[in-house]
């Protein structure tokens, strides 16, 4: 009985690694082997246009020579702004959005899946739009500037210095949906016998919202942080259909960085480097926000 009980687990057991088989073959095919390639053209000197032959070993030269390419350092500069920009913002603005979706508005269900539009909308499109909405000579932002009094409105995605901040606004509304609904998910988890208890103690509403809903939301703020930052760290979509990483250098971030330096010059070594220093920086800036987390939560 013993036997047969083993040769029926034996054999569940192989149905089980067959089933597992396919993903597990995915994962290698298409996850674990790029990322050990990638590791060691990092460390290489390859044109991909000429063959695996050309494969040259050259050390830690990829790492010294993007810190000297001024495209390389205006792109990191560039992804850093972009980061600390547009992540904050937009999980305070939709913070405040949901709070007040949540608790004041009637209709939410309607304004939800208008404020979440953006977000599933297809990018081309919607840079069309803002393309067209933020024409220097035609779109209607400038000419209600030019009503208001403004000489020389901006060229926005055409002006090295408003490029980047245009890309960045178009980058809040086009995540703020997701932001906002996350939230309004997490709001629904807070007991409402704790408002009630503050609203018989008197507490406003300024009081109960950074001492009830703030602590209580935290753990979907640190969620929304680390994907959101992860999101502003490999932006790409964005760039290419908006400016293309123009006027410049001035919208040029890391992916698109990487992106370049692959496609368009073939410098795969280059490239490589490139996605292993932007993993980093993921890595580094995840592993303080989580211990900062373990310390908010240990606090509260």
């Amino acid at each position: 009985m013993a036997i047969k009980n083993s040769a029926t687990q034996r054999k569940e057991n192989l149905a089980g690694y067959l089933f597992l088989l396919p993903i597990l073959l995915g994962f290698l095919i298409f996850m674990l082997f790029p990322i050990l390639f990638s590791f060691i053209l990092s460390f290489s000197k390859w044109d991909f246009m000429k063959g695996l032959s050309s494969i040259k070993f050259t050390g830690f030269d990829n790492f010294f020579a993007i810190f000297k390419d001024p495209w390389f350092t205006s792109s990191l500069k560039n992804t850093f702004v972009f980061a600390a920009t547009t992540v904050p913002l937009s999980i305070s603005i939709g913070l405040i959005l949901a709070v007040l979706i949540d608790k004041y508005v009637y209709f939410k269900n309607f304004l939800k899946l208008s404020i979440f539009l953006p977000y599933i909308s297809s990018i081309i499109a919607s840079a069309v739009v803002w393309s067209v909405v933020l024409h220097p000579s035609y779109g209607p932002v400038n000419e209600l500037l030019k009503s208001l009094g403004v000489i020389n409105p901006p060229r926005w995605f055409g002006d090295m210095k408003w490029a980047l901040r245009a890309v960045i606004a178009f980058s809040i509304w086009q995540q703020l949906g997701y932001v906002v609904l996350v939230y309004m998910a997490g709001l629904k988890g807070i007991p409402n016998e704790l408002y009630e208890s503050a609203d018989i103690d008197g507490a406003g509403k300024v009081r109960v919202f950074f001492s009830i809903t703030l602590p209580m939301i935290s753990p979907t703020t640190f969620f929304l942080l680390i994907m959101q930052l992860i999101g502003s760290f490999k932006v790409f979509d964005v760039i290419s259909a908006l400016t293309d990483g123009g006027p410049g250098t001035s919208t040029t971030v890391i992916a698109y960085y990487i992106y370049r330096s692959a496609f368009k010059y073939f410098e795969m070594g280059n490239a490589s480097a490139s996605a292993w220093i932007m993993f980093i920086c993921i890595f580094a800036i995840t592993l303080f926000q989580w211990k900062y987390q373990k310390k908010w939560d240990n606090n509260n």
